[in-house]
């Protein structure tokens, strides 16, 4: 049994080590892209004979707390008036879709092409949305915004430009967070978010590897979407499942670091929880779905299959990640047990370098946002332990969305509600898309909670501190969860929704 547990432990480790392998060379090839000026060509949009017709696509459903801002916001988007369609794909259920309809209604009269479409059904969710509403969309570009992002008047001059390479297929822009120091929840998030945007996607992008549009703040060609067999709703991530098919046809995808999309972040864990939910189980999919068909496609280089292994297979990393915690508890007592071991663990001490690669990766990222210095890099370290410590409790319900995703379990629709947080004054109590109720896998992150405490109870039985700090942030991370989630709200969950959407 001891050296079950041991190979498995060490098999994880191994795992985690190539993936860290991944992310440096993404890191490398983020600070090779800063060392290069973009030569892009672009389109001058200064000629009346260069401007494309745009349509910019607006899935919502649901969201009278936003989607007053999310029009007021749009209708500021600088574009040549005869050459814009603006798309409300509303689905929504309840009384925001007559106060949309009002809103619209006058922004019509102040001679807007702004059109409000309204499905029967529900089928597909947001990509059946995005769907129907390419049916009848005017433009040659379908720009797409979730209802909690709010672009720069500029966003359409800024993208636009570069589809001047006919091989270009999307344009994705960084999200940004207009409420990223609400509170400690929201700067993790940030922290996350900001490490895809700036590191992996920019890394990925000049790599000439598989990146995605990310549901939002991005623009596509029309040509593109139809070639790559349109939206489909059988993934939770229909966003990422399009890139994947759009860039096994060939479709180049241009990634703007610069340009900035601003958007609210969910503020309470019930919210944040239905979104990674998504996210995790939603890759995991798309692996199954897609993973196959790029491993046998020719004409695609062996990093970018590698890379897109890791792309696809990230959120199982959860998996590997409860394991090893998991595990790191008997491996405790074997190692204080079993002398005959105590090299292997030295040797097993080698993949405390996956947390150095981290740990650099992060701080590039970090330093990239909110500056340098030796002030900056302390709160850095903080926030690094922080992140990766909340990270690690939400391992079981991440965990779980990933099991679903690979054995192929189709689940409720779980919409991520929306606040409209725009500063620290702001308060989500009240939100009419919230009810209270408990999780069951928050019982089960109790348990946990509990079994890291022992395990740093067991560190100074047995005088091993090897793994302290390991348990200090499980124990940490599990602790926060289940406090955030025993709170006085959970997402509302529809009862006539089968299967999920992204973002």
């Amino acid at each position: 049994m001891d050296l079950s547990i041991i190979i498995i432990y060490t098999l994880a480790l191994l795992l985690i080590f190539i993936y860290s392998l991944s992310q440096l060379n993404l890191l490398i090839n983020y600070l090779r892209s800063k060392k290069q000026q973009d030569l892009s060509e672009k389109t001058d949009l200064s000629k009346p004979e260069n401007v494309p017709f745009v349509t910019i696509q607006l899935p919502v459903y649901n969201e009278k707390y936003v989607m007053e801002r999310l029009l007021n916001n749009i209708a500021k988007i600088e574009y040549p008036r005869e050459k814009l369609e603006i798309q409300v794909l509303d689905d929504s259920t309840d009384e925001s879709l007559e106060n949309t309809a009002i809103q619209i209604e006058q922004l019509q009269k102040s001679g807007l092409d702004i059109k409000h479409i309204c499905r029967k059904d529900r089928s597909g969710f947001k990509a059946g949305a995005l769907k129907e509403g390419l049916k009848v969309a005017k433009g040659e570009f379908i720009a797409v915004f979730d209802s909690d992002f709010l672009p720069k008047e500029n966003w359409l001059m800024e993208t636009v430009p570069y589809f001047k390479d006919p091989e270009i297929g999307v344009v994705q822009t960084r999200w940004g967070h207009i409420n990223r120091n609400y509170s400690l929840l929201t700067k993790i998030q940030a922290f996350a978010l900001d490490f895809h945007f700036v590191m992996e996607q920019t890394g990925r992008n000049f790599g000439k590897h598989f990146i995605n549009f990310n549901g939002t703040a991005g623009i596509w060609r029309k040509e593109c979407i139809l070639n790559a067999g349109n939206w489909s709703g059988d993934t939770l991530t229909e966003d990422l499942d399009l890139s994947y098919r759009a860039q096994m046809k060939n479709w180049k995808f241009k990634y703007l670091e610069d340009v900035e999309t601003p958007a609210e972040l969910p503020v309470v864990i019930s919210a944040a929880r239905s979104q990674q939910f998504r996210w995790n189980k939603g890759a995991a999919e798309n692996f199954q779905k897609n993973y196959s068909q790029l491993l046998s496609k020719k004409g695609q280089t062996a990093g970018t299959k590698f890379h897109g292994f890791f792309h696809l297979l990230n959120s199982s990393m959860f998996l590997v990640i409860l394991l090893l915690a998991i595990l790191s508890l008997p491996v405790l007592f074997i190692k204080n047990n079993n002398p005959a071991f105590s090299w292997f663990f030295n040797v097993l001490a080698f993949f405390a370098i996956s947390s150095l690669i981290f740990f650099v990766c992060y701080w590039v990222t970090y330093r990239k946002i909110h500056g340098g210095g030796f002030k900056n890099f302390l709160s850095f370290i903080g926030m690094f332990f922080t992140f990766f410590s909340i990270a690690m409790g939400f391992s079981v319900h991440n965990s779980l969305a990933v099991l679903e995703g690979h054995f192929g379990k189709k689940s409720e629709f779980i919409r991520t509600p929306k606040f409209n947080i725009n500063s620290i004054k702001d308060s989500w109590k009240g939100n009419a898309y919230l009810t209270k109720n408990i999780s069951a896998n928050t019982f089960i992150e109790a348990g946990l909670f509990l079994y890291f405490g022992y395990a740093i109870y067991c560190a100074f039985l047995l005088d091993e501190y090897g793994l302290l700090l390991f348990h200090l942030m499980l124990f940490t991370g599990f602790g926060f969860v289940v406090a955030k989630s025993l709170g006085p709200v959970k997402a509302n969950r529809p009862v006539t929704d089968s299967l999920t959407e992204s973002n």
